[in-house]
């Protein structure tokens, strides 16, 4: 997916009050911006690391920058929870993602479960219809992709809706989206959230699919890249 939005490049200096960056920029301005993650961005918030911050050239909205990634070590991070499901879309429309090809449309955001919308409905009249869960997954320890970085309820919910989906008797998949290039495999965070972990491994048990990708990060796009393994046990 191309970003055509400007961008701004500094140096990330402090999150707060949850949803706020501030980032200085080369000539010592220092600019806050909005940070589109609710997660913890446990590892990804170094002090002086370089930042991309996304214009959106609005003069009236009030935080007129969007924190969009920083780089942690030599890998580009994407922060910004607000991208992952339509590069997910995209690369399922075109094929790019082989456990996901074969299916006549793709809708996003359908409603299912107990007040919850599905990520991406996958439908063709042969078969029975996919349901697939996006998460945008920025944690990493050495080579290995973790999540969640905090605990999530809600998350736990979907692993809960997807189970029922499969019982149903149609395809249900847990896609996690890593949104950097530095890793192998993925492994769920049991020391930060063992309930959610407990229930992807149940959830994987009933037949729910577990994929995740690796992706590239760049000024001007972001792109699935790569399958990882898959390590429950």
């Amino acid at each position: 997916m191309r970003i055509d939005a400007p961008l701004l490049e500094g140096r990330f200096q402090r999150r707060y009050k949850r949803f706020f960056v501030d980032v200085e920029l080369d000539d010592g301005s220092v600019v806050t911006a909005h940070c589109p993650n609710t997660g913890s961005l446990k590892g990804c918030l170094v002090e002086g690391a370089q930042a991309w911050l996304r214009d959106s050239q609005s003069e009236t909205r009030k935080l007129r920058h969007t924190f969009q990634a920083i780089k942690i070590g030599r890998s580009w991070v994407n922060v910004d929870t607000g991208l992952p499901n339509k590069v997910v879309r995209a690369a399922v429309e075109a094929g790019q993602i082989p456990e996901l090809t074969g299916y006549a449309s793709v809708r996003p955001e359908v409603k299912y479960g107990t007040g919850s919308r599905i990520d991406l409905l996958l439908e063709d009249d042969d078969r029975p219809p996919c349901y697939v869960e996006i998460k945008n997954t920025t944690l990493a320890e050495g080579r290995t992709a973790r999540f969640p970085d905090a605990v999530t309820s809600r998350g736990l919910k979907h692993l809960g809706e997807l189970t029922e989906v499969v019982r149903q008797g149609m395809r249900a998949v847990q896609f996690f989206f890593i949104s950097r290039a530095d890793v192998d495999c993925f492994r769920p965070a049991d020391d930060i959230d063992p309930a959610y972990c407990a229930g992807l491994r149940a959830a994987a048990a009933a037949g729910v699919e577990v994929l995740a990708y690796s992706s590239q990060v760049r000024r001007d796009r972001l792109a699935v890249a790569e399958p990882l393994e898959v390590l429950l046990d």
